[in-house]
C-alpha cells in the first residue's frame, strides 16, 4: 500500500476518533493535517443512535472542525437502501431512537410506534432508549412473518469504562426470542463507501478507510476494494487482526500512528 497516494480518509467516529466526550491520541492532530493538504475527510458512522446534527454538534464541543456533507451514517445508507432495495408501499416498526424515527418520517418513509396489522418491515437501530415493549412489539411482527432490516452488525459500541450493547446485540436478542435474523444495511456493507466516492471523486486507489473493528470497518473497505487500516483504540486487538477474514492492510497503535506513517510517506519527518 502507498500511503502517499491516500487523499481520502474515511474515518469511524467511535473508538477511532473518540470514546464519548474525549478525543483518541492523535485524533485532532490528523485531521488538521488532512486538511492543511487538502485532503477529502468522510466520516463513516454505523451509530445510529442520532443524527448528524447531534455528530456536528459533538465533533465542535471537542474542537474538532467538521462540516455536515462530511458525515456519511448508517442512517443515511438505511435511507438509501429503503429507497433503492423496498417498496414504497411498506409500513415500518423501527426498534431505535426517537432521533433514528423522526429522520426515516423525514424521509417520508411511514413509520408505526405500535405493532399494527399492515407493518411490513421491522427496521432495528442502535436504540439507546429500548425498552421492553419495543422488543415484544418486534417479535410480534416478527412472528407474524414482517421482514427483519438492521441499520448496522455491530455488536458492542466503546465507551470510557467498557463496552455497551449495539444494533447487532439487539438483533441477537431478538434472533434467538424468534428464530429470524435481520439483513443488515451499514457497515460493512459498502454503499457509505460508494457515496463517499460520488461526492469528492475520489476512487479506490486514493482511498484509505480507518476503523476500529474488523467486521464493519475492516470489512467495509475490502469489500469495496479499497485500503484499510485498523487503530487499536476500540474493539479489535492485534491478535484479532491476525486471525481475521478480512485483515487490514495496516494496523497502527492510534491516529497519532497513523499521522507519523502518512507524514513518512510524504517525506514530512525527515
Amino acid at each position: 500500500m502507498d500511503l502517499s497516494q491516500k487523499k481520502l480518509f474515511l474515518l469511524d467516529l467511535d473508538g477511532t476518533i473518540y470514546l464519548e466526550e474525549a478525543l483518541l491520541p492523535g485524533a485532532a492532530e490528523f485531521l488538521t493535517w488532512a486538511r492543511e493538504r487538502e485532503c477529502a475527510v468522510r466520516y463513516l458512522t454505523n451509530n445510529s443512535s442520532r443524527g448528524v446534527e447531534a455528530g456536528l454538534e459533538k465533533m465542535r464541543r471537542l474542537g474538532v472542525p467538521a462540516r455536515r456533507e462530511e458525515f456519511l451514517t448508517a442512517v443515511e445508507a438505511t435511507i438509501h437502501y429503503l429507497q433503492t432495495k423496498r417498496a414504497p408501499a411498506d409500513v415500518y416498526y423501527a426498534v431505535g431512537t426517537d432521533s433514528f424515527c423522526r429522520q426515516l418520517t423525514e424521509a417520508g418513509f411511514d413509520l408505526r410506534r405500535t405493532p399494527d396489522a399492515d407493518v411490513t418491515v421491522v427496521l432495528c437501530a442502535f436504540d439507546t432508549e429500548l425498552t421492553y415493549q419495543k422488543v415484544e412489539d418486534a417479535c410480534r411482527l416478527l412472528a407474524r412473518g414482517a421482514d427483519f432490516l438492521a441499520t448496522n452488525p455491530d455488536l458492542a459500541c466503546p465507551t470510557l469504562f467498557g463496552f455497551i450493547p449495539d444494533c447487532g446485540s439487539i438483533c441477537q436478542l431478538l434472533e434467538n426470542a424468534c428464530g429470524r435474523r435481520p439483513v443488515y444495511i451499514g457497515k460493512p456493507d459498502p454503499t457509505m463507501i460508494q457515496l463517499a466516492w460520488e461526492q469528492t471523486g475520489y476512487g479506490p486507489a486514493e482511498t484509505l478507510m480507518v476503523g476500529d473493528r474488523l467486521y464493519t470497518d475492516i470489512a467495509c473497505g475490502v469489500n469495496a476494494g479499497t485500503d484499510t487500516a485498523l487503530v487499536l483504540t476500540g474493539e479489535a486487538t492485534a491478535a484479532d487482526a491476525a486471525v481475521a477474514d478480512t485483515p487490514p492492510a495496516l494496523i497502527c497503535r492510534d491516529m497519532a500512528e497513523l499521522l507519523e506513517r502518512l507524514k513518512a510517506s510524504r517525506g514530512e519527518n525527515r
